[in-house]
């Protein structure tokens, strides 16, 4: 849907616009790098595949001025109970380190695993409601510093 009055910028509603999301990360990279004074933005992903190369499971994260994002994290159903995700988070956070980093920040449904991140350390820090089905959306934290590396 498109809005013109005419006499100014067009409004204009649709479908996700992948050229769009990436102009508007740009422009707030710029923005928070120059309120923070941080610009050091990078990202990177574990991956565990088994002997066939089928995907295990899997995690993505961002970091940014000291600070490690981790976005997804999951595990395929009949590895969940390997130790395979405690393996990717720990080698999220040790590779979070070695890039600088020393705190992290997730959010996990609560139908997901916030208690798999409270396990490791991460403290809740609030909760986003609304979540379908009565869910909330939990946000969690860990300190990196004083722990052992690898």
């Amino acid at each position: 849907m498109t809005t013109d009055d005419g006499a100014g910028p067009t409004l204009t509603t649709g479908e996700r616009d992948t050229q769009l999301d990436e102009r508007l990360g740009k422009e707030l990279d710029a923005f928070n790098a120059a309120a923070t004074g941080a610009a050091d933005w990078g990202g990177f992903s574990v991956k565990v595949s088994d002997r066939a190369g089928e995907l295990v499971g899997g995690l993505s994260a961002w970091t940014w001025g000291g600070l490690c994002g981790i976005e997804l994290l999951w595990v395929r159903e009949d590895s969940r109970q390997g130790g395979w995700g405690s393996r990717l988070l720990r080698a999220a956070e040790d590779e979070a380190r070695r890039r600088g980093c020393d705190r992290v920040a997730v959010s996990s449904y609560t139908f997901q695993a916030p208690g798999f991140y409270e396990r490791h350390g991460y403290a809740e820090t609030g909760r986003a409601l609304g979540i379908p089905g009565g869910h909330a959306d939990v946000h969690l934290f860990k300190r990196l510093t004083g722990e052992h590396q690898g």
